[in-house]
């Protein structure tokens, strides 16, 4: 499912935390790994205390050296520098993964505010954004910049909604490699944490809003029943849960609890990267979290509502 991978990268030590998660995706799935380098118009010399790569003979010399440098001899890795420059990075790493056929791009991100919002932050939401390409977002740590990558428990949220179970194809092909656990939950409102129109519709009907959400539960361990019915055909260790209230505080708690090295979701993609990084449940989750996760983009023509 994931045979060519992605690695965007700038020059930075930052950048590099993506790289020991595509070094064990591209063992694990024997894929090709291609080191990718767009030349940025008007770029600035330094990101952070680092080099920031702004001519192609520079950028073409780091590529070559990371490729010797982090990963095994025997794998396929692959270097590319785009030599013409570019103003919008992220328009153009979507345009490579369409041209090369890229089923994963993997890549350092950071969900807050801080020393370390920086460029990439932005670029990624805008992948995520502009794309269709799965994209695994590494989160940096700056005690331990080459922090191993792990892929034995995923933990998959589902609401019920068809179109999100792309990020569940995603997620069982991936666990099926690794040979993962998985763990599928749901989060169901409490009437104290329900949104907007919602919350004020409880208000007014009370008890109206509790017996719908207790429903929606009910439906919850239906459909979660089902779903690990059949995933356990090709994997083993399927296990679900369903809890009740906010979604991103509930996924975090979820994720620790259940000692899970991945997050998978699927997600929808935003004209308006504002719109969508503070609009729906997938990216509060990614700023509250230091895990890694896969997110999904849902193709556009099943984009039914919002995450």
């Amino acid at each position: 499912m994931f045979r060519n991978l992605m690695v965007p990268l700038d020059g930075s030590s930052l950048a590099e935390v993506a790289l020991p998660a595509a070094r064990m995706l591209g063992e694990i799935l024997n894929a090709k790994i291609l080191l990718v380098h767009l030349v940025e118009k008007n770029a600035p010399s330094e990101i952070h205390g680092d080099r920031h790569l702004s001519s192609v003979q520079e950028a073409l010399d780091y590529l070559d050296e990371v490729a010797e440098r982090a990963f095994p001899h025997d794998m396929h890795v692959e270097c590319h520098v785009h030599e013409t420059e570019v103003e919008n990075v992220a328009k153009g790493l979507v345009e490579h993964t369409q041209e090369v056929n890229i089923d994963m791009v993997v890549m350092c991100t950071h969900g807050s505010s801080g020393p370390y919002q920086w460029i990439f932050g932005s670029i990624a939401q805008q992948v995520i954004n502009l794309g269709v390409t799965p994209v695994m977002l590494i989160h940096p740590d700056p005690k331990n910049p080459q922090q191993d990558f792990h892929c034995k428990h995923l933990l998959v949220p589902l609401d019920g909604n068809a179109e999100h179970e792309y990020g569940l194809r995603a997620a069982e092909g991936l666990a099926s490699a690794c040979k993962s656990s998985m763990h599928l939950m749901m989060v169901v409102y409490t009437p104290g944490t329900l949104p907007g129109e919602r919350a004020a519709t409880h208000i007014f009907m009370p008890r109206a809003s509790a017996v719908a959400l207790d429903l929606k539960e009910e439906e919850g361990y239906q459909y979660l029943q089902k779903v690990k019915v059949m995933l356990e055909e090709k994997i083993p260790s399927v296990s679900y849960e369903i809890m009740r209230g906010d979604p991103t505080r509930t996924i975090v708690t979820a994720a620790q609890h259940s000692h899970a090295d991945l997050i998978v979701m699927g997600t929808h993609g935003k004209t308006q990267t504002e719109s969508f990084w503070s609009g729906s449940v997938t990216p509060r989750v990614m700023a509250r979290t230091h895990l890694p996760m896969l997110l999904v983009p849902i193709p556009p023509e099943h984009r039914l509502g919002i995450d």
